[in-house]
Order: C-alpha cells, then structure tokens, then sequence
C-alpha cells in the first residue's frame, strides 16, 4: 500500500524507508500492533513536547490497514491448516487398518504353508512351493510332449493303414505329420533349443513313414512299368495302362510336393554347395548352388537304366575305356533322345496340373518334363565321373580328351534340349564340366596339361625345319606373306580359343587366355624381336669383322631382306589377327565383362578374376582395364582383350619396316656411287640423226645398280603387302632422287647429249621399279615420286632453239628463252616455271639445274 499522495517526494520517501526497515520479513508483521502502539505513544508524546513530522499522522492509518489484511490472511491459513490435519490423520488410521489386515492374511498364509509343506519357516515353505510348481509344469510339458507323439505315432499309423486300401488318402496324415516336423523347427529357436530329442524323433519318424509310401508307391509304379514293358525301344501303350501309369506317378509327386514345397526342408535338397574359397576365386561366377530335385516318378523309372548304364561302363566292359569316355556320354545322350519324347507327351500334363495347384514356392521344379528328366539322368553321370577322374588324373591326355568330350556334351544338351534345371536362374546352364573345373577343383590341373600341351606343340612349330621359311601360299596375293612358324601359331591360337571357349566361368576363360594364348604370343614376340636384334648385329661393323665374308653373305643383298621380312610378315600376320580376334563376339563380350567386374569391383578391393589383381590383368591385356577403374560406366575407355600384345607386335613391324626400307636404301646408295663418278656428261657431240630418234642405252655403271634394284624390289613385291611394298618404294625412289640430285645434277655440267643420258638412265631406273612393283606399282609411276628430279631434268633437257612443231596453238620453250626469263627477277622464273609445268622446283633450285648446261656455264 503506497502513502497517501498529499505527502510530498521527500515524504513518501521517509515513510517508505521507514516501513522497508521495520517490515522486512513475514515474522514482523506480528509485531504490528507493537509497532502500531509504540506510533501512537510517541505521537501523543511529541504532541505534548515538540511539533509532529508531517509523515506521522498518515503512517498511523497506513499500519491499522496493513495489521487488518494480515489477520484475515492468517485466519484463513490457520483454518486450511486444520483441514489438511484431520485428512492426514484419517488417511494415516485407513493405511494402518489395511497394514494390520495384511499382517494377519500373511500370518495366515504362512501357517498354512508351514502345514502344507510341513516346514519350520516361510522361507523354507517358499523354497518347496517352488519346488513343486516346477515339477508340476514339467509334468504338464511332459504330458504335451506325450500327446504330441501319440497324435506324430496316430498320423504315422493312419498313413500305414490306409496305405493298400486308399493310396491316396495315406498322403494326408503324412502331410500333418511333416507340418508337426516343420512347427517344431520353426519354434525351437524361440524356445532356445528346447526339446532336441523330440524334434529328433518326430522327424525320424516322418522321414520313416516317407521311405515307407515311397516304397510302397514306388512298388506299384514298378508293376505299371512293367506292363508298360519299361525301358525298351517297343513300349506297350494303352490307356489302361498309361492311366494306372498316371495315378502312380501323381503319388509319389504329392508324396515328394509337403517335402520340396518347404523352404527348411528344401535347403537339404542343395548340393554340397559352393565352399568360400572357390566363391573367393570367382564370386561372380556362382549362380547355381542348388542341384534341382530329382522327381520321385523318376527315380523309379531311372533306376533300369541305371543298371544298364553301370553293366555297359564299369568293371571290365570293352565299353569301358579311359580312352573313350565319349561311349559313355553318347550313352546318355542317347537316352535322352530315346525316351524323352514319352516323359513329353505324358509326364508333362501331369507337371502342368501340379505346377498350378501346388503354389510359386514348387512350380519352377515341375515346368518341363524332358528338363526333369535330364535331372534324373545326371546322378549317374556324375558317379560315373566321381569314378572316373581319379584312374585318368595321372594321364594328361586322357584328362585333356576326357574335359574336351565333356564341353562337347554339355554343348550338345544346351543346344538340343536347351536345358536349365532352374529357369529363374541368371544366365544358362554351366554345364557338368563347371562341376567338374569348379566345383571339385580339377581345374588347376587341367589348365596346367593344356599349358604343357601348348607350349609343346609351340616347340615343336620352332623346331620344325621350314618354320622360318616365308609361306608365300598361305595368305592371298596381296597380302604380306608371313613365316609358317607364324601361320601355325596362329592355327595353334586359334585351336586353343575353341578348347576354352564353351567353359561357363569366366575367370576360367580369363586364365586360359592369359596363361596359354597371351603367354605363346608373348614367347613368339620375343624370337622375332631377337632375330631382328641378331640382323642388326650381324650388319654392325664390329659383325662383319667377326663372321668374315662367309658370314656377310647370309645377311646381304635379298638374303638380309629376306630375314627382315620374316619379322615384319610374322609382326604383321599375327598383329592383324589379334586385330580380328577383338572385333569376334567371343572375346567382345570377354572384354565387356570384365569391364564390368572392374567396375564393381573398383571400391571393393577384391579380385577381378580369380586371384589376379586389376593391375595384374591389364599389364596382360590392355592399359584400359586400369584405366576403367578411376571411370564411369558412361566414360568406359575403348580397348580390346589383345591390346597390350598388339602393341608389342605393331612396334616390332614398325621396326622392322623401317629396317627394310633403310637396308634397300642402303643398298642402292651403294650401287650408284660408280654412277656418281662418272665425268662424260660434257661431252659436245651430237648423236646422228638416226641415233637421236632410237631410246638411249644404259650407262654401264648403272647396268649393276638396275639389277639389284630388280632382283631386290621383285622380292619385296612377293613378300610383302601392296601397303608396305608402296612405302618402301617411295622411301627408295625418294632416296635416289636425293642420291643423283646431290652426287650427279648438281656436281657435273651436261652438253645435251649428257643431259639426254642422264634423263634417259633416269627413266630406266623408275622402269625397273615400275617392273618390279607390278601391280603394286604406284600410281602415275615412279617419275611422279621423284617429281624434283623429273622437273629438273626437264629443265637440264631444254633444246637451243624454239620449237615451232608443237601439237600445241603454243610453241615449246628453248633453252635460251627459259634462260633469259629464269634469270630476270623471281615474278618472271615462276611464270616461266609454271609455263613448263615445273611445281618441283624453287626459283633458285631451277637457276641452279639450269647452270649445269655447258652452253649456260660457258
């Protein structure tokens, strides 16, 4: 409550300072009638004594108002107060009533327990209670227990007793009791483990009663074939029959249909599987780790022919060769084309209707018949092939003939029954050779014979007498002609790609082309590059020193060419297949696929084929597959399977190309020094009328070089291609041009006469080149690649006067008109230069040819 707002600032102030000094806390608000008292005592005081502050008067009132509310409020405290007592109080006496009830119900209980379990103490009571309560569960556990195996035996001898009255109504206590089976497997891992044995016993006793129908089923189905007179060429077919037939075959299938439809029942269908070390090698190559399920129906009707396979192709049976496993793979095959076109025509509808009626989890194992009955077949190929292995394993041939029989079958039955026992399943059959290489690990081995086998016969191709010689038969006319060696390496390749490429893995591919075909390429690479580096020091200085003249003759003249183009033929032989070999669908999609497992592989860290590193890979095959490991799909680099072997090849005929060509030039050069020196170009007579019409003989220190140009080039034009040959032949005529511009135009003085020999010996060079490249020859003629030379001579063979018998409105050019033109300034030599026709020659080029006439110079 604020003071009265008569007072004035300082006023207010005091009485407020006033009041915050003597009420400071709730306890002094008590001690507001003192306060108010000792007030009014000292106002009445002061009235009588002194004058009286201004504030008194007013803080009296103020005090009677403050000690009124604060009484009203601890009125009303005092009387919540009394309420909150008696509700405390009563709660109080209700708790200790309920407390003192269940004393007394405790007490109660426990002398009763003390008198039932006749103990001492509670505790103790307790303790045998509990005791008790256990075994009174067990007991009722137990007694389920029983009640489930008197309702497992009942089910069991319910299927049993209706088995002979009613086949098919035995099938549906057998079903409950595999249901029981399943539940109790299914709840066992809840149940952490509980009830082993029972489990145990229950499914015993359902695998027992199953064995039981399937016999008894299996017995009737039996006596239907053989009314049907099953498995002979001349069946005996009659609806009867075949419907006494069906009935048979539908019980065992519903029979076999509560086992395979389950998926915990199912995984013990699986193969062995594929263990972590072979998924290790090839992780992306295991797609198929279950065997499909081979049809009850079919096991019966497999069995006869079971034993007739085993008669034919065990113990001492002239059919049983280790050299001849293809007798017993014809075998099955001639099974299969026998009988099934009847599991077509009569198991199939039955495989329809169960695939309908038996839901998604089953369909896919009933959905062709002629595949069912391949699965049925297969067991015994497969125990003929467990046998078989070990007794050729010692025997690489066997071995080799014995894997190469086998893709042949599992070729023959993709591609005649196109066979896939799941056909959910990614990608197609493996095939039983894939069992075989992979799954029981033979494949090592194998590789290992085809290796040696290889390698051998690429021995032997070196060794051969003639395998050095050029085949100039074996390639079109054309075409650079090659070593044999080269040709047979090839046929060697091309023979080992087929022995590998019906294998479904492929790491396995991978491995065969790196460790077989890369390696032969590799090792042939390597006796052409050292034949080419034996040439080059057979032809150094220091190798003609050693080997003398008898040794200089083998490396000289065609027979140095001839081991040249040994290298280059084969180089480029081998180099083009490898070209071919990209491009087929083969390695293509060999190439693409491991593009792929690079890509996947690129975060993984692991493997991309087998145990070979990515690095490892492309240091063998192609700089790309690195490459496409730091790329995306949308970005793969281009490149081939061969690329890195190719280059090496491409490098070594470039080599060896440019060898060639520096050898012919060399060659040349050497033949026309003797030319060179000759000095009767300046000679002034002139031929006689008669003569200067008729061609001009050949100079006779150019009679050598022409034929060695001959022999030479006429060798070159056998063995090599029209591309190479062409490329050797400009290099030489443009290295003559070079040899007899430098060392005969430009170092002598010609009269006409001299001129017209020079032109003449000239024209018969590029005769002898035209002859000998045939029709590799090129176009226009050898003149035209030796076109300064042409034009200069045409220059050097101007007459002294103008020719006024041209064919042309214009007459031809003397040499004193072209000289007088060709000399003026440099606007006038190229109008005289293009009226001749000269686009060879520079200005100064053709001053300087000009200056070589005698008539000019003098």
């Amino acid at each position: 409550m604020a003071p009265p707002t008569s007072l004035s600032s300082h006023e207010r102030t005091r009485v407020e300072d006033y009041l915050n000094d003597k009420i400071q806390i709730s306890a002094d608000l008590e001690s507001l009638d003192s306060l108010l008292s000792n007030l009014r005592a000292q106002q009445e005081l002061q009235r009588k004594q002194v004058p009286i502050p201004l504030h008194i008067p007013y803080l009296i009132p103020l005090l009677v108002h403050v000690a009124y509310i604060v009484g009203y409020q601890l009125a009303e405290a005092q009387e919540a107060r009394s309420i909150a007592t008696k509700t405390s109080n009563e709660h109080a006496e209700a708790t200790r009533k309920r407390a003192e009830a269940f004393s007394a119900e405790q007490a109660d209980i426990d002398r009763r327990l003390k008198i039932i379990t006749q103990s001492e103490t509670s505790d103790e009571a307790v303790r045998r209670l509990e005791t008790s309560m256990e075994k009174l569960q067990r007991l009722e556990l137990s007694n389920g227990y029983v009640e489930l195996l008197k309702e497992a035996e009942q089910l069991s001898k319910e299927a049993v007793d209706s088995m002979s009255s009613d086949p098919r109504a035995a099938l549906k206590p057998y079903a409950q009791l595999r249901n029981i089976v399943l539940s109790l497997k299914e709840a066992q891992p809840a149940a952490e483990g509980a009830a082993p044995h029972l489990i145990d016993y229950t499914e015993k006793l359902a695998s027992a009663l199953r064995e039981q129908l399937k016999k008894f089923f299996g017995d009737r189905l039996q006596k239907t074939l053989d009314s049907l007179k099953w498995p002979t060429r001349d069946l005996h077919i009659t609806d009867h029959i075949l419907s006494q037939w069906r009935q048979d075959a539908e019980l065992l299938i519903d029979l076999q249909i509560p086992y395979e439809d389950h998926p915990l029942i199912a995984m013990h269908i699986s193969n062995s599987g594929i263990n972590s070390e072979l998924q290790s090698r090839d992780p992306l190559s295991v797609q198929q780790n279950l065997e499909a399920p081979v049809l009850f129906p079919l096991e019966v009707m497999v069995h006869p022919l079971e034993l007739r396979f085993k008669y034919h192709f065990s113990g001492n049976k002239p059919t049983n060769r280790l050299d001849k496993p293809e007798y017993f793979l014809s075998h099955i095959m001639d099974l299969m084309n026998q009988f099934g076109g009847f599991f077509a025509s009569y198991l199939q509808p039955i495989l329809d209707d169960k695939a309908h009626s038996s839901g998604p989890g089953l369909d896919w194992n009933f959905y062709n018949a002629l595949h069912a009955f391949i699965n049925a077949i297969l067991p015994m190929l497969r125990e003929k092939i467990d046998s078989f292995l070990p007794q050729i394993i010692s025997y690489p041939q066997l071995l080799s003939h014995f894997i190469h029989e086998l893709m042949k079958f599992d070729n023959e039955i993709r591609e005649t029954w196109s066979y896939l026992p799941d056909p959910y399943a990614e990608g197609n059959w493996k095939g039983m050779t894939w069992e075989v290489l992979t799954k029981q690990g033979w494949y090592d081995r194998w590789l290992q014979v085809e290796k040696d086998f290889a390698l051998a016969r690429y021995k032997d191709i070196i060794d051969t007498a003639d395998s050095g010689h050029i085949d100039y038969d074996g390639v079109e006319l054309i075409a650079t002609k090659p070593t044999k060696a080269a040709i047979r390496v090839n046929d060697l390749l091309e023979t080992i790609t087929e022995r590998y490429q019906p294998l479904s893995s492929f790491s396995q591919k991978l491995r065969f082309l790196i460790d077989i075909q890369i390696t032969i390429f590799d090792q042939f690479h390597e006796r052409l590059h050292s034949a080419l580096e034996a040439y080059l020091a057979m032809t150094s200085t220091l190798g003609r020193t050693v080997q003398g003249a008898d040794g200089q003759a083998s490396v000289e003249g065609v027979a140095g060419l001839e081991r040249l183009c040994r290298v280059f033929g084969s180089a480029e032989y081998l180099e083009k297949k490898m070209e071919d070999w990209s491009n087929d669908i083969f390695f293509v999609e060999l190439w693409s696929e491991l593009q792929d497992r690079v890509r996947l592989n690129r975060d993984g860290g692991r493997n991309v084929a087998g145990t070979m590193s990515i690095a490892e890979v492309a240091s063998r095959t192609s700089p790309a597959v690195a490459q496409n490991e730091t790329t995306n799909a949308q970005s793969s680099p281009e490149g081939a399977l061969f690329d890195e072997t190719a280059s090496a090849y491409r490098r070594l005929r470039l080599r060896s190309e440019s060898i060639i060509a520096s050898t012919l030039t060399s060659n040349v050069t050497a033949a026309l020094r003797p030319y060179s020196r000759l000095s009767t170009w300046t000679t002034l007579s002139t031929p006689s009328a008669s003569a200067a019409t008729s061609p001009l003989s050949l100079s006779s220190d150019l009679v050598h070089a022409t034929r060695m140009i001959s022999t030479q080039l006429t060798f070159l034009a056998r063995a090599l291609g029209v591309a190479p040959l062409r490329r050797v032949s400009r290099q030489l005529l443009l290295s003559i041009q070079t040899y007899v511009w430098d060392n005969v135009l430009t170092r002598n003085t010609f009269s006409a006469t001299g001129a017209a020999q020079l032109a003449s010996d000239v024209d018969h060079l590029c005769s002898v080149v035209d002859t000998a490249l045939g029709v590799a020859g090129h176009v226009g003629g050898s003149l035209r690649i030796m076109k300064k030379l042409n034009d200069g001579l045409r220059l050097l063979n101007l007459g002294l006067a103008t020719s006024t018998e041209s064919t042309s409105e214009t007459p031809e050019l003397g040499l004193w008109d072209v000289e007088k033109r060709l000399f003026r300034d440099n606007e006038s030599a190229r109008a005289v230069l293009a009226e001749l026709d000269i686009e060879g020659l520079t200005e100064a080029e053709a001053r300087s040819v000009l200056e070589r006439r005698v008539e000019i110079g003098s």
